[in-house]
């Protein structure tokens, strides 16, 4: 049971890192880990969970039901991404967002979680060969039998937010109420376009990646990468961070939040969740277990 909550904004635990150490790139790897994060997370105030279907190979939502997640009464949201489409995976873990892959992986996420329903579900990105109205409509079907409670998306653009919803409204399917997405100090894209259509539809803003996926931790060098971070070439996405945060332009802008930090006695990191409490237009944080 979690205790009164010592944050302004909500924050919502990360389990990205969690899974089998036989899986490259993760930081948790045991059981006995995870309890000690969760029980120190939950003493802090804080309550949801956040995993996906595909992290660590499919071991993370197991770690969590070994974690015994439901019995803390924690609230668990996870996702599915069409990983077929964007990378050409094969097998049990492979996923489109047809309407049988639909069921087969939200049914999946809750073999692996070992329960019978979520609070949050998201469609972790989009299937743009598969017809919107096959995907929602088995969406609605899922959430209609007692599967999960909230809808929501994760990694699409601001017009497909909008058609999404609009064709759940015109259906009378279930809407999406959570939009999870990248945004930090460095990363505000989102503020020109997706946040007012957010806000237009009354979808909240789950945020990750608060420090930059590592790189406002002054850890990163220009031109000379840590060594088993997200940025080091031996990880599966770190071409995605790299393109994303590993410019000169970031770099001259680290310098300067670097530069203020310091005057000021703090950490880049300190000032990277300060600015988000303070400056932003979040309405949930995502914080990654390390």
């Amino acid at each position: 049971m979690a205790s009164k909550s010592r944050t302004a904004i909500p924050v919502v635990f990360g389990a990205m890192t969690i899974g089998s150490p036989t899986i490259g790139g993760l930081k948790v790897t045991t059981v006995e880990d995870v309890n000690n994060m969760l029980d120190l997370f939950q003493s802090r105030g804080h309550n949801e969970i956040d995993t996906a279907r595909l992290y660590g190979g499919g071991t993370t939502e197991t770690y969590l039901a070994d974690a015994k997640w439901e019995e803390r009464g924690v609230v668990m949201g996870t996702k599915l991404y069409p990983n077929s489409k964007t990378s050409g995976a094969t097998g049990p873990l492979s996923y489109t967002l047809r309407a049988g892959d639909v069921r087969r992986g939200l049914l999946d996420s809750l073999k692996s979680l070992n329960t019978t329903k979520i609070d949050l579900w998201y469609l972790h990105g989009p299937d743009r060969e598969t017809p919107l109205e096959e995907t929602l409509s088995e969406v609605n079907k899922l959430h209609e039998e007692g599967h999960f409670n909230r809808f929501c998306i994760s990694n699409f653009m601001s017009w497909e937010v909008a058609k999404i919803w609009e064709l759940c409204d015109r259906n009378s399917w279930i809407k999406p109420t959570v939009y999870q997405g990248a945004y930090n100090a460095l990363h505000r894209g989102v503020e020109l376009e997706l946040l007012p259509c957010l806000r237009h539809y009354n979808i909240a803003l789950y945020e990750f990646q608060p420090l930059a996926a590592g790189f406002l931790t002054s850890r990163q060098r220009r031109n000379d990468f840590q060594e088993g971070s997200r940025f080091d070439s031996k990880y599966a996405l770190s071409a995605m961070y790299r393109s994303r945060y590993g410019s000169d332009i970031a770099f001259d802008a680290l310098e300067i939040i670097q530069s203020a930090a310091t005057k000021q006695g703090l950490s880049v990191a300190e000032c990277a969740f300060r600015w988000l409490s303070h400056h932003s237009v979040l309405d949930t944080l995502l914080v990654q277990a390390t």
